[in-house]
């Protein structure tokens, strides 16, 4: 591979504008690099979740889903990209589903927390539905490829599902939330 980035800094931004993958310019608070800088902070977040010690399996799938997220990157930087398809959701589920097999049914809602992995994961389901909020509002005004909305929709399930396993693999209890707990 080639040299990607020679200069890491070239103030063609400076006015407030920035460049798309397809070489056009859009003002740096646009819909679509709302979408997809916050598709890149998930990752950010992600790869803080990947600090933790984790389960081997549960690092290498974190670190599939970090190569998921920079493909939906690319395909938001790049209007009319497509690379993420559905095998890549189906995967997501299969192990959503895997995971949460070995977990109790739940009663009540749950507080994020429990072990320090676990409430990163919490974290990164939050900034998770914040991206995907922002690609529907990008998908509004202009298409996205569909599978990358589901993928977004379907990684907060794991995500969550995911802290569960992460708290139970820690011997940690899950945080139950009380209502109308005086403080």
């Amino acid at each position: 591979m080639g040299h990607r980035l020679s200069k890491i800094y070239t103030r063609t931004g400076d006015s407030g504008s920035t460049g798309l993958g397809d070489g056009s310019r859009v003002d740096k608070d646009d819909a679509r690099i709302e979408a997809f800088g916050s598709v890149d902070e998930l990752n950010s977040v992600v790869g803080l979740l990947l600090t933790e010690d984790l389960p081997p399996e549960v690092h290498e799938r974190l670190t599939e889903i970090q190569h998921d997220l920079f493909d939906i990157g690319s395909e938001l930087c790049m209007p009319g990209r497509q690379v993420l398809d559905a095998a890549r959701i189906e995967g997501l589920e299969a192990w959503l589903d895997a995971m949460n097999a070995g977990l109790g049914y739940l009663k009540e809602f749950i507080l994020p927390g429990g072990s320090r992995a676990a409430a990163l994961a919490h974290l990164a389901r939050t900034v998770c539905r914040r991206a995907e909020r922002r690609v529907v509002s990008l998908n509004r005004k202009e298409p996205v490829n569909a599978a990358s909305l589901r993928y977004l929709n379907r990684l907060s399930d794991l995500l969550f599902v995911l802290a569960r396993h992460l708290n139970r693999a820690a011997g940690v209890p899950d945080v139950l939330w009380q209502r109308g707990r005086d403080a």
